[in-house]
């Protein structure tokens, strides 16, 4: 049977994720004009490579999720700005690591507190039950992403 709060609800809820798309896209392009910017692939590679060490660019695409085209070209831009190095393993010289440098790593620091420090301000009226649900709500809606 119809509801239709039930359905207005739902077409607020893709209008909001079309603008958190709209956002991210914003935020990667600041990221490419703008020394310093972090795109959320690049801080999403700066979290993984601090989280886990060192990764090879195949490991870090699948963590990031992202491919491996991608994933060099993101390496790349990390390099130049001095966040992260490649290096050949001794043992493999196919493969390339990628390494977290002093410098990448205080600037995933910045990130992380800058966003934590958003969040809370911004969703301070929001108790923990809520914001597991929102966590819920957004991983359903990569895997409906995934699937369109």
């Amino acid at each position: 049977m119809p509801d239709p709060t039930r359905d207005a609800a739902l077409d607020q809820l893709a209008r909001a994720a079309y603008s958190l798309s709209a956002a991210d896209s914003r935020l990667r392009g600041r990221a490419t004009r703008t020394p310093g910017a972090l795109s959320l692939t690049h801080a999403r590679a700066l979290r993984v490579l601090a989280d886990t060490g060192p990764l090879p660019i195949g490991q870090l695409a699948a963590a990031t999720e992202t491919t491996g085209a991608a994933t060099t070209q993101l390496v790349n831009g990390l390099a130049a700005a001095g966040y992260v190095t490649r290096e050949r393993p001794v043992d493999d010289k196919r493969s390339v690591l990628v390494t977290l440098t002093d410098t990448g790593r205080r600037r995933h620091h910045e990130r992380q507190t800058a966003l934590a420090q958003a969040l809370d301000t911004a969703l301070a009226h929001y108790e923990t039950p809520a914001l597991d649900t929102a966590t819920d709500v957004l991983r359903q809606l990569a895997a409906i992403y995934d699937q369109l």
